[in-house]
């Protein structure tokens, strides 16, 4: 008689980060021993509305769960309520981004509905894990926020039954599948890297007048602007090759393997972003012999030294100006960051076993 998994494994948004997650926790894990249901990464506030009413249907009615891992995409109160065979599962959530924090263009867009859907999730949950400190702390410091948005009803002791759940588990990433192998130096400038989704989160705006003012000095430099693209390319990103010429050596989303090529050649990594809870391309990249740069707010403070955070535009070309101009300076720079900077406990070696005492003891590692 075969035997059935006694892990379920929910992914509403299977692609990204949330695929890297999953890929990594279970590929040690004997895939007889879990299930994994899954939607495709695109249309994220379908998945985030629709994806409890798909799962109900497709989960076979007959199992014997008794772990549910899923993401925060799900909206797990749903989920229960139409399927209340799984309530009696351990129920854990990990938290890749909040929507209590999420940026919007105007403050009027703002839909509560998802961040609502996130505080029914964690009222439904038993365990609740964030990749980062940040993360944790902006989703409880909002909570209230959010829920005393509602003119005639005041909701209590939310987040008091929530916050005893709740622990942080960073992103494991596998710096020890990744090539460490770097490029000579190249004599043609420092080779600035920025390797983020093009989506106005990640500010790609702040990025384009960095390199068009930096290009204006006429300083040395060589730039890659990698990282998912979509439908749309940003109104900024629209003539950049033409202004940049020879400089821009590459533009444009890149395979695994060139992506990491191209990351081997970099100089400098840089975020601009206005939205960040953890940056696994920020370390992935550093990891590659980057110097990064980030602003000195969300997530980044928790993981790169101050020396390392700008917290302005003009500080940011600053720091770029003057490490063009002096190349060695710079790698006198990168070479004391690297000696003082530790991966160890963003690297799955160190993470994966947390992830794996969720799942005791249905599981032996």
């Amino acid at each position: 008689m075969e035997t059935l998994a006694k892990i379920l494994v929910i992914e509403p948004f299977y692609g990204g980060s949330h695929k890297q997650l999953l890929d990594t926790i279970f590929e040690g894990i004997n895939p007889a021993e879990y299930n994994l249901f899954s939607l495709p990464a695109k249309k994220w506030h379908w998945r985030a509305r629709t994806s409890a009413l798909y799962f109900s249907q497709v989960i076979p009615q007959d199992h014997e769960y008794s772990i549910l891992f899923t993401c925060s995409v799900l909206n797990l109160a749903e989920l229960l309520g139409i399927r209340p065979d799984l309530v009696k599962c351990k129920k854990i959530i990990y938290f890749h981004e909040n929507q209590l924090v999420y940026p919007i263009r105007e403050i009027k867009e703002r839909d509560c509905q998802y961040g609502l859907n996130q505080i029914m999730t964690c009222l439904a949950a038993d365990e609740i894990i964030f990749n980062s400190f940040f993360n944790r702390t902006s989703f409880l410091d909002n909570i209230n926020p959010i829920l005393n948005i509602q003119p005639d009803l005041k909701l209590k002791f939310i987040r008091e039954k929530i916050e005893p759940k709740c622990e942080v588990i960073y992103f494991p990433v596998k710096f020890h599948r990744m090539p460490k192998q770097r490029s000579p130096r190249d004599d043609r400038g420092l080779h600035l890297i920025w390797p983020h989704r093009w989506e106005h989160d990640k500010n790609p705006q702040l990025l384009t007048e960095t390199l068009l003012e930096l290009n204006k000095r006429q300083v040395s430099f060589r730039a890659s602007i990698l990282g998912e693209t979509f439908h749309t390319i940003p109104d900024c990103f629209e003539d950049i090759q033409a202004k940049l010429g020879d400089k821009l050596v590459h533009f444009g989303y890149l395979d695994r393997e060139e992506y990491f090529k191209a990351l081997l050649t970099g100089d400098i990594v840089i975020s601009t972003a206005g939205h960040e809870f953890y940056g696994v391309s920020m370390l992935e990249a550093t990891y590659c012999g980057c110097m990064p740069i980030a602003p000195n707010k969300l997530v980044y403070p928790e993981i790169y030294p101050k020396e390392n955070l700008y917290n302005t535009s003009n500080q940011l070309i600053k720091m770029l100006y003057n490490w063009c101009k002096n190349p060695e300076l710079f790698h006198r720079q990168r070479d004391k960051f690297f000696e003082i900077f530790s991966f160890d406990k963003y690297s799955s070696e160190q993470l994966i076993p947390k992830f794996y005492e969720k799942f005791k003891p249905i599981i032996s590692t």
